[in-house]
């Protein structure tokens, strides 16, 4: 058992969990733990990587400020590397969010700013615009996860050849969401270079308007509402590499929490709604699919 002397070495390497005791039809179902990150998710691959770049080209120094729109996880995983790097942090929350998560990143000591949550992409008051404003005003570093390139690279380069080496290479399919679109075009990338037949599968909440524009190759003029967070959008993100998609599952807020309930009864396994969402899909993929 290795013995780790930094804590950002906790990021990455996650282990990989077979569902046995819920019926996903004729598939092997494989969930990714990325909850066994150091921030607890995800986003501490993409947090760590565009905090290495932004270094690594001057536009972050020690005692500076990063400032980024966030559901939350990626807030956490910035204010976590930003106490070991000497940084501080202005988080820009919609008011969706869970108080858990508010009050993880205040007690990292980042500051956080809660926006509204029923207005969209280009209104002055959507969380995007006042993150790029107070970046601006404070003269900090914005770091933009949405159209940051080093956060699609952190799975490119990351956490799609994990995944294949887990599996031995055997990856017939993969089921990511979309909050920036830096996982699924990532990862996605990554398998279709080693098997051009992987499929990729989008899954969205019920109301984004992407299941739209992956299914139908355009999205709907106006989005709806949800509950689940970090996945889901009113807009195409800069990140998203539509061509790596081959089909989305629309996933309402109330199948993802049974799914998410589902877990936990029947793996032990506690997590949020949104991997109830990337669950759900995941199911009903594995579901459809024909014994050869």
């Amino acid at each position: 058992m290795k013995i780790f002397d930094d804590s950002l070495s906790l990021i990455g390497n996650t282990p990989m969990l077979k569902v046995k005791n819920i019926d996903v039809g004729p598939c092997n179902l494989f969930l990714k733990l990325e909850s066994a990150n150091l921030g607890g998710s995800i986003k501490d691959r993409p947090a760590k990587n565009m905090i290495k770049e932004a270094e690594k080209k001057g536009l972050l120094k020690k005692g500076g400020t990063i400032v980024e729109a966030t559901a939350g996880n990626t807030g956490i995983a910035l204010a976590i590397i930003a106490i070991k790097k000497g940084y501080k942090v202005i988080i820009v929350v919609p008011n969706k969010m869970t108080v858990e998560k508010v009050f993880h990143l205040r007690a990292l000591g980042a500051e956080v700013i809660t926006t509204r949550s029923d207005v969209v992409n280009g209104h002055p008051e959507y969380y995007l615009e006042i993150a790029k404003n107070i970046a601006k005003k404070r003269k900090a570093f914005y770091i933009n996860q949405f159209s940051n390139r080093a956060n699609i690279n952190s799975h490119y380069k990351q956490l799609g050849p994990e995944i294949f080496k887990q599996l031995n290479g055997k990856v017939d399919a993969f089921v990511a969401g979309v909050g920036t679109g830096g996982t699924i075009s990532g990862v996605g990338k990554y398998l279709k270079s080693k098997n051009k037949n992987c499929k990729i599968i989008l899954a969205d909440p019920k109301g984004s308007v992407l299941k739209e524009l992956i299914n139908n190759g355009k999205m709907s003029n106006k989005a709806g509402s949800w509950i689940v967070e970090g996945i889901g959008e009113d807009f195409e993100p800069p990140l998203l590499e539509t061509n790596y998609i081959d089909y989305a599952y629309s996933i309402g807020d109330y199948e993802a929490i049974q799914t998410c309930s589902k877990l936990l009864k029947k793996e032990g396994i506690l997590a949020g709604s949104s991997s109830g969402t990337l669950i759900g899909a995941a199911i009903k993929y594995c579901r459809s699919q024909k014994v050869k």
